[in-house]
């Protein structure tokens, strides 16, 4: 294994990383496959020196995480309740901070975006990460999807539909996104339903997972009312327990977490604001998703 190699298998590493999450929505499952990829890639270049690192590991590792999303779509459909991506969580200071850090947090996928790429089939869904987010040519995704560039094409294009339909209608820029979440937290702090409701759109959805280990909502929450006084009452138990609610940024946004005495995170608030309202809230309280997720011990 030359030291060419890894440098460059590094230095890739964090795009690979967001190819494969954006086609899987768990993060631990895509760390997992750019790992394999990786001892694929020392076996590849020992037959035959691979010249282009970036480009022969991008279609390895799409390639791996179709594979693994098909084989978890069965998983996925007995799951005890709605199933939600595995957020990204950072503390909210880094977002302040080094302006690298900021630059990782901007190219996240959108937690948003993750939940409706949920409704694509594993094809439709590697087709569109690769080409639209990602800008890979439709022969490159034809490699990594296993059809023609034609049949790929039409993939993307069914996909690109189904994202428009289902996305915010404007690109919301972060001051107005959180501009809005300091509002609902407010609110929500507050225990003021009222306002609360200010903030959410009348279409406002809101959805939990708990994985059949911990409550959460067993079917998505709708309307301002009730999505208001189902946050409400997720404080008030909050409150009544050891965890303390923290901001937080949730896929490069800002979000909200529940963080328990020993540091461990039991609950991640997801928001999405569209038009100066909150369109939809996602909790995310399956332990097996927060598991890798540290913000500090409470004090």
């Amino acid at each position: 294994m030359s030291d060419r190699l890894a440098e460059e298998y590094d230095a890739a590493r964090p795009r690979l990383v967001r190819v494969a999450y954006a086609i899987l929505g768990s993060h631990a499952e895509a760390e997992d496959v750019v790992a394999d990829c990786w001892l694929r890639l020392v076996e590849a270049d020992r037959r035959d020196p691979v010249r282009d690192v970036l480009g022969w590991s991008t279609v390895a590792v799409s390639r791996a995480a179709l594979d693994v999303l098909r084989s978890a779509r069965l998983r996925r459909e007995r799951y005890v309740g709605p199933w939600l991506p595995e957020p990204v969580v950072t503390p909210a200071v880094a977002a302040a901070g080094d302006p690298a850090e900021r630059v990782t947090l901007d190219e996240s996928v959108r937690y948003a975006l993750l939940v409706v790429l949920e409704q694509l089939s594993p094809a439709e869904r590697t087709a569109w990460v690769l080409h639209d987010l990602f800008g890979m040519a439709f022969p490159e995704v034809a490699a990594a999807v296993g059809r023609s560039p034609a049949a790929v094409r039409q993939l993307a294009s069914r996909a690109r539909r189904h994202v428009a339909e289902r996305t915010p209608r404007v690109d919301v820029d972060r001051s107005a996104h959180d501009r809005v979440a300091a509002a609902f937290a407010v609110a929500a702090a507050g225990g003021d339903l009222a306002a609360l409701v200010r903030t959410l759109d009348p279409e406002v959805v809101l959805t939990g997972d708990g994985g059949g280990v911990v409550n959460a909502a067993r079917r998505p929450v709708l309307g301002p009312d009730r999505v208001a006084r189902f946050v409400l009452g997720t404080l008030r138990r909050t409150a009544a327990g050891t965890g303390r609610s923290v901001v937080v940024e949730v896929n490069g946004a800002t979000g909200f977490a529940v963080v328990e005495e020993d540091g461990h995170v039991s609950t991640v608030l997801s928001l999405t604001v569209d038009d100066d309202r909150v369109t939809r809230v996602d909790i995310v309280r399956a332990p097996d998703k927060l598991a890798g997720i540290a913000l500090g011990a409470s004090s």
